[in-house]
């Protein structure tokens, strides 16, 4: 499994960037600005400084264990989960869909290099949670990548561990 690294009885999962999909959402933004239209009431648009990846779950039945996030320097992510199942030809997303709480993971640039991540843990435990419940019914979860204050893609690297749940 590409997607998933089997650790005697864990699962660990990583974040992938779905870069057709941030593509095709990126599109839609730019063509709104083109021809001056406006988003439709309720629609959530791709803002620069986002994008969208995905997990994919080998196994339905999962239960939550931990986070794995690294940040080579300083900034602040933060992970939103989707709740629709994606057809983006289709539909579009709507803010009703984004899950909450949302995942914050930071580091503030006064901080030494060495210092550890700051997380708001409860956020984080309820969010690996609900990741789990929503494996018992899909076999893809999308999520809104955000990343601010200079953090890059290319400096996180975030994957969550599950147990099966059998």
């Amino acid at each position: 499994m590409d997607h998933a690294t089997a650790h005697t009885d864990t699962i660990e999962l990583v974040f992938k960037e779905d870069t057709a999909l941030t593509e095709m959402m990126r599109l839609r933004v730019s063509s709104l600005q083109r021809s001056g239209q406006k988003r439709q009431d309720g629609e959530r648009l791709l803002l620069p400084h986002e994008a969208v990846y995905r997990l994919d779950f080998p196994i339905q039945e999962l239960k939550f264990s931990r986070w794995h996030f690294s940040l080579t320097a300083y900034g602040r992510v933060t992970i939103t989960g989707i709740s629709q199942h994606w057809t983006p030809d289709l539909t579009h997303l709507m803010t009703r869909q984004l899950l909450e709480p949302i995942g914050t993971f930071w580091r503030n640039a006064e901080d030494p290099e060495d210092s550890p991540l700051k997380w708001l843990e409860a956020d984080m435990q309820e969010f690996g949670e609900r990741i789990a419940e929503l494996a018992k019914v899909r076999k893809v979860m999308y999520f809104l990548f955000a990343f601010k204050d200079a953090a890059e893609a290319a400096n996180v690297s975030c994957s969550v561990e599950f147990t099966p749940d059998n």
